[in-house]
């Protein structure tokens, strides 16, 4: 067997900020977990469940290595407390389960349940094992080779979209395409091949190994089951937002300032983004929905704050590719900073339709959470009870 994940640093930076977080403030929390498929895939992957099954073993026997803890150490928002549990920590296969629904017999249910800081970092690998062992089904030349002429085409594109075409604030972006990249060898040469291609406008990646790697900045802050996770931690359902922004900002005091606005749509997040929080956080993370009326919305609070809003940052990151990034880009970035997590375009355009997977919170603390999203279809929560309370407490429309 070829294992997939060969290293616990080959996955996202949230998922240790987070990680630390729930650590310091929420050790005892239980949490679970379920993936979801949005899309058709062209093969069933209930056929790849004794695959899958024997890359989670060999997931659950790895552990951080010396030089990885020391990586993680250097970086100056991660204690020293929180190394030295990840130093012990190992992932359990009893937390996780592979089945197949009775009803649903071509595909598959996988869950993760228990304690949230055992439980919180099998979502990337999770979702990186189904994805390279979906895509080792197909040829792999071809595949490898349509995936050369693309990356070849977007870094021509950069290359003539530095001809003349800058704002007041320059573009950026960054690697996001752990969660749904075709395979790990693909993904990596990517990486290094922006990285040493497109130097001026690659700024980072959100995966730490190839962080450490390559030398870049290992971007994230915070995901949607931070926030989904305060809907359980015992304060009124309409605080949650605001308790997790300040539970956030005591613990990391000025670092990790981009805050995501979508658990509950945007209009919800910002009213509870008061001046406080403007003030607070140095910018803000899109998700879902139309990211220029978001993007607008975002300005004119920030205005109606008396905040200017050209020191503040836009994180773009749904579903973009280049054409995207830059035509945000040009609609933004004379009034406020850009930067653009540009995830499956990069990751995984070798010629296959990419897999929809994702692995939500949908329990903590044994209470329904939701995520509601600004998009139909990418809202997520296994209570109808609870989502409908949860829609009239933020005056959240039916989609």
């Amino acid at each position: 067997m070829d294992p997939v994940i060969q290293s616990l640093l080959d996955t996202d930076l949230y998922k240790f900020t987070m990680m630390q977080t729930i650590l310091h403030q929420h050790p005892t929390a239980q949490a679970e977990y379920a993936f979801k498929c949005r899309n058709k895939p062209d093969l069933p992957l209930a056929k790849l469940r004794e695959e899958i099954e024997a890359q989670l073993d060999h997931l659950c026997s790895l552990r951080f290595a010396e030089d990885e803890l020391a990586y993680l150490g250097e970086l100056r928002f991660i204690k020293a407390d929180f190394i030295d549990f990840l130093r012990l920590f190992q992932l359990q296969r009893r937390f996780i389960e592979v089945t197949v629904p009775e009803d649903r017999p071509d595909e598959l249910a996988i869950r993760v349940q228990g304690p949230m800081l055992h439980c919180m970092l099998f979502e990337i690998y999770v979702l990186a094992i189904v994805n390279e062992i979906y895509f080792r089904q197909f040829p792999q030349e071809p595949s490898w080779a349509s995936g050369e002429v693309q990356l070849a085409g977007k870094i021509n594109l950069l290359k003539d979209f530095a001809q003349g075409n800058q704002r007041r604030n320059p573009f950026v972006f960054f690697d996001f395409g752990t969660r749904r990249r075709y395979s790990r060898d693909w993904h990596e040469k990517v990486v290094a091949t922006l990285a040493h291609e497109a130097a001026p406008f690659m700024r980072g990646t959100s995966n730490v190994l190839l962080a450490k790697r390559y030398g870049l900045t290992p971007i994230g802050t915070m995901a949607h089951e931070y926030l989904q996770a305060f809907q359980a931690f015992g304060s009124r359902l309409r605080d949650f937002q605001r308790n997790a922004l300040e539970h956030w900002v005591h613990e990391y005091r000025g670092d990790l300032g981009i805050a995501l606005t979508d658990v509950v749509g945007t209009d919800a997040f910002l009213r509870d983004f008061d001046l406080y929080f403007c003030k607070l956080f140095d910018g803000l993370r899109h998700d879902s929905g139309d990211p220029f009326i978001w993007g607008d919305k975002a300005l004119a609070h920030y205005n109606q704050m008396r905040i200017d809003p050209a020191g503040k940052m836009f994180v773009f990151s749904d579903g973009l590719d280049m054409e995207g990034a830059f035509a945000l880009y040009h609609y933004f970035a004379d009034r406020v900073r850009t930067g653009f997590g540009i995830g499956t375009s990069l990751s995984n355009d070798c010629g296959h339709e990419p897999l929809q997977i994702v692995m939500k919170l949908v329990r903590c603390n044994d209470q329904p959470v939701a995520k509601v999203s600004d998009s139909p279809g990418k809202g997520m929560c296994e209570d109808a009870n609870f989502l409908n309370y949860l829609r009239d407490v933020f005056e959240i429309e039916q989609q």
